[in-house]
């Protein structure tokens, strides 16, 4: 599961990054995306600029738009193969970027969080939709694909992201065979990962600033709430 995640560079990042059209006035660094909110997403059909679709997939055919809090990730291995995945992930893919995600260590539930060595920007393969509502007023949503973990998600969850490699962004975006598609949906080089814990207070989205992503010790855990 991917339940929260780290999109905080500066919006020229983002732009040099992923060759995308930005505009400082609707961008904002968000150090705890969450499930709901608009957040940045780079789209199939229109793959030279950053739009901001709700996370949480409401797709096409659906009569509540609350399977949309359901639907925040999808697996990879059924992706193909669901009715609420297999039409987006044939015609409607996207990127999301992010410089960190959040996963949640039991039994305990200690937080951590999971970045790139160097602190590179990188994507989530994801699929996007849009919803009409019975007034014709259109919701466009995303979800993020998950997949079995690598050796170093093993020991904090099991499952993780699908984190594209830089050369593959562009394939995810564009390819049509869905065979090459799922190929692509495998667990990150865990060797080009790092993960430390930290606060609680990343538990709630109304926390959202740099002091969230401090590494923390277990016993300080207990101090901070």
């Amino acid at each position: 599961m991917c339940g929260r995640f780290q999109i905080s560079v500066k919006g020229k990042h983002i732009s040099e990054r992923f060759n995308v059209e930005l505009f400082d006035d609707m961008y904002g660094p968000n150090f705890n995306a969450a499930p709901s909110q608009k957040l940045p997403v780079i789209i199939n059909q229109e793959p030279q600029k950053l739009n901001y679709f709700k996370w949480g997939l409401i797709p096409f055919w659906a009569k509540d738009p609350s399977i949309g809090f359901k639907l925040i990730n999808t697996r990879a291995e059924s992706i193909s193969e669901k009715p609420s995945f297999k039409n987006a992930f044939a015609k409607r893919r996207c990127l999301i970027p992010a410089n960190g995600f959040y996963e949640w260590k039991k039994p305990d539930k200690i937080p951590y969080r999971i970045f790139l060595k160097h602190e590179e920007l990188f994507a989530f393969a994801g699929i996007w939709e849009s919803w009409k509502d019975a007034e014709e007023r259109t919701t466009h949503t995303f979800s993020i694909i998950t997949t079995s973990p690598n050796t170093m998600m093993k020991s904090i969850h099991d499952r993780m992201p699908v984190i594209l490699p830089k050369e593959r962004e562009k394939d995810w975006l564009e390819e049509g065979n869905p065979t090459v598609l799922k190929e692509m949906l495998v667990p990150y080089d865990s060797q080009l990962m790092e993960a430390y814990p930290i606060s609680k207070a990343v538990n709630k989205p109304i926390n959202n600033g740099p002091e969230i992503i401090k590494e923390v010790s277990g016993g300080q855990q207990e101090s901070l709430f």
